[in-house]
């Protein structure tokens, strides 16, 4: 049976869409089969992976609507381990179209029950908000991976989230748990970041990623060339640490030593 990651913040510009298409890339270049599902109705995790999201006809709104089953939406992409269940604005709807439904938060579980064991590893790119499609990502999943911003609000909201994990986990998946922290767009020259993952690391403690990504222009630019990083450029620094964040999911981690200048030094005084 595939282990469902469901990538939540409901902060926006965490690397939440970013994390999402290169840890399901990397996780594919290594031999798990891997489907990535966008339940984001902006369709970022389906641009970003190569896939015109205006020329869409059958989404994730078609399956939480139940019109459609799920395998009947996917789509190939340029990694062969990888699929995509892409999201359109239509997706938009769907809260509003099931606030009356009996049993609303459970409708992509039933959706993925009979796919599940086809696939090593489902990554599901939720919305930045804390609603239904969120909700319904957070029932079907075995873990939830957070990514946090290196930035001076870096923990605002995430009493929140921690509450609305919570509440999941008492009322609607009890098997929930924390896949990891994974904190983002790291500075390595500045204090700020350093007192960021510090601050992190006592509340998280040990969910707390080894990995850190870096800021990086590649990983900007991946998105609008349709490319994970890995693809649009392999050997930047943000290619080595998503393919280091799926060794650590894989479980196969060790540290590489330092790839970016006073990174080394700078972990040393954590």
């Amino acid at each position: 049976m595939g282990k469902i990651i469901t990538i939540c913040n409901q902060k926006g510009g965490t690397g939440k869409t970013t994390s999402a298409i290169n840890l399901a890339s990397y996780l594919a270049l290594a031999g798990a089969k891997v489907l990535l599902v966008d339940l984001d109705p902006q369709a970022n995790a389906t641009s970003g992976i190569g896939v015109n999201k205006h020329n869409i006809k059958q989404s994730t709104y078609h399956v939480l609507l139940e019109e459609l089953e799920i395998a009947e939406i996917f789509q190939n992409t340029a990694i062969s381990n990888l699929l995509l269940a892409p999201s359109s604005l239509d997706l938009t709807g769907a809260e509003v179209e099931l606030v009356s439904v009996l049993g609303r938060e459970y409708r992509l579980k039933r959706a993925i029950a009979n796919i599940k064991e086809d696939f090593d590893y489902i990554i599901i790119d939720s919305p930045p908000s804390l609603g239904l499609l969120t909700i319904n990502a957070l029932c079907v999943a075995d873990s939830v991976l957070i990514p946090v911003q290196c930035e001076y609000y870096a923990l605002e909201g995430l009493t929140q989230l921690t509450s609305t994990i919570r509440l999941v986990q008492e009322n609607l998946n009890p098997d929930l748990t924390i896949e990891g922290v994974l904190m983002t767009m790291a500075d390595f020259r500045t204090n700020l970041t350093k007192e960021v993952v510090q601050e992190v690391r006592k509340y998280f403690k040990e969910k707390v990623f080894k990995t850190i990504i870096p800021r990086s222009i590649r990983l900007t630019e991946a998105p609008s060339f349709g490319k994970p990083v890995s693809l649009y450029d392999k050997d930047s620094i943000g290619a080595r640490k998503y393919e280091e964040l799926s060794r650590e999911i894989l479980g196969t981690y060790e540290p590489q030593g330092s790839i970016l200048e006073g990174e080394a030094e700078w972990k040393e005084k954590l």
